[in-house]
């Protein structure tokens, strides 16, 4: 499933990305929280996950973006 996701946002190597200057995008940030606030969601229902949705939304704004 990660390599779909991977895949899906045009993943590659940081230096790369970096060199090309493309804006990173919300659905490529954080995979790590991404990752387990989707499997929590999916397992358990979306209010039994606040806090790891929360730590999603700390990433993304710690990255910049306006959540």
């Amino acid at each position: 499933m990660s390599t779909v996701a991977a895949a899906g946002c045009g993943a590659k190597g940081a230096g790369e990305a970096r060199e090309e200057k493309k804006p990173l995008k919300p659905c490529c940030a954080c995979p790590e929280t991404r990752r387990a606030r989707d499997a929590c969601v999916f397992e358990k229902g979306e209010e039994n996950c606040e806090h790891l949705i929360e730590a999603h939304k700390e990433c993304l704004r710690a990255l910049g973006f306006k959540i």
